[in-house]
């Protein structure tokens, strides 16, 4: 691949843009916002500028309920060999082409697992894919070398290749993206009218379920617009859930021991339920999950103490699976919570109160 259009300048197809410019590809930009496309071109994302002539790939970032009109205005143009989108949802956008009438050999239906809550092409960076699925939608009438296109695209963003069936990924990601994204805002929602005593005591539980809660609604109304099936469909199941899980919680405060140990039944139910389905969440580089022992070192909060403790730990041999922050509540401290093999926990722990730090039970 030698030349690239991106259309449509947030978040994805600017990340998309930088990683292709890293990789030498001559870049070009497109949006119906031109200040937004003259932004991604000053990060070093391509030119704002047409392409003289037929590009290697288009590369369609714009929301699902425009990637079709916009496909088809490219294609009828000419504008390049192969062309894909990244979209969230890829069944309705190919029934909407396929619906138009339009040759659908140079096209693919691609959906890249990653993203951010803030949006734009300020929140892009070339590395926003690394690591991640990248899902591609192939099917019988896809030309060979549209697909080794997108395969390209995909290396180059050094992301990981899946294939799936449009309509499976559509289901698929309304479990595991769209849902997620509703639940967390719902939860979000019952702090806006909380007293703020108890606001205040918000901890690093509440910080992580309503994380992506920030996100913005207009992005996320398209999306779920493009989806609203199949999240349905999720959401009538943990309704289900809901329901038996507030029946087993009143249940909890009848004076009858039967029907409290009931109740209790219901609640470990949906806990031990919960289990068993994080445990499903691929862990590390998308391995099997791996069970981590957790060593919460106090920190201070000044300039340079996580870098120390980072030296620290790796001065001890011992690598550094993954860290959260706890931030204390009215104070300027916290605890780094760093997750690490359990064999090697023992000699973290050991490591790091001789240097110093203080170690809290987490």
């Amino acid at each position: 691949m030698r030349t690239a259009l991106v259309i449509g300048t947030g978040l994805i197809g600017t990340s998309a843009a930088l990683a292709l410019a890293g990789r030498g590809v001559t870049v070009h930009l497109r949006d119906h916002d031109p200040a937004s496309a003259r932004t991604a071109a000053s990060l070093g994302a391509g030119t704002d500028t047409e392409p003289e002539g037929t590009v290697d790939l288009a590369v369609v970032a714009v929301p699902p309920a425009h990637v079709a009109a916009t496909l088809a205005e490219a294609m009828g143009a000419g504008t390049a060999r192969a062309y894909l989108d990244v979209a969230s949802v890829k069944g309705g956008p190919r029934r909407e082409l396929q619906a138009l009438g339009l040759d659908l050999t140079p096209y693919i239906g691609t959906h890249p697992m990653s993203g951010k809550e803030r949006s734009g092409p300020l929140a892009a960076t070339a590395d926003l894919f690394e690591g991640r699925p990248w899902v591609l939608t192939p099917t019988k009438d896809t030309d060979t070398e549209v697909l080794n296109l997108a395969l390209e695209l995909v290396a180059f963003c050094r992301a990981v290749p899946v294939v799936m069936d449009a309509d499976a990924h559509d289901r698929a990601v309304a479990l595991v993206s769209h849902t997620p994204q509703l639940v967390s805002s719902l939860v979000a929602a019952r702090l806006e009218e909380a007293e703020e005593s108890a606001v205040r005591l918000c901890g690093q539980g509440i910080r992580d379920v309503t994380r992506i809660a920030a996100s913005d609604p207009r992005m996320w109304i398209e999306i779920l617009s493009a989806n609203p099936g199949p999240v349905a469909d999720v959401l009538t199941g943990v309704a289900a859930d809901l329901d038996e899980t507030v029946r087993a919680l009143r249940a909890l405060q009848s004076p009858d021991e039967e029907r409290r140990r009931d109740g209790a039944a219901g609640v470990e139910d949906v806990l031990r339920r919960g289990n068993a389905g994080r445990a499903r969440v691929p862990g590390k580089h998308g391995a099997a999950p791996t069970a981590y022992e957790t060593v919460a070192v106090l920190i201070s909060d000044k300039p340079g103490e996580l870098a120390r403790i980072f030296a620290d730990a790796g001065r001890a041999g011992v690598n550094i699976e993954d860290v959260r922050i706890e931030h204390a509540t009215g104070q300027q401290a916290g605890l780094v919570q760093l997750m690490v093999d359990p064999k090697a926990a023992p000699a973290l722990s050991h490591s790091l109160q001789s240097q110093g730090w203080s170690l809290r039970t987490p």
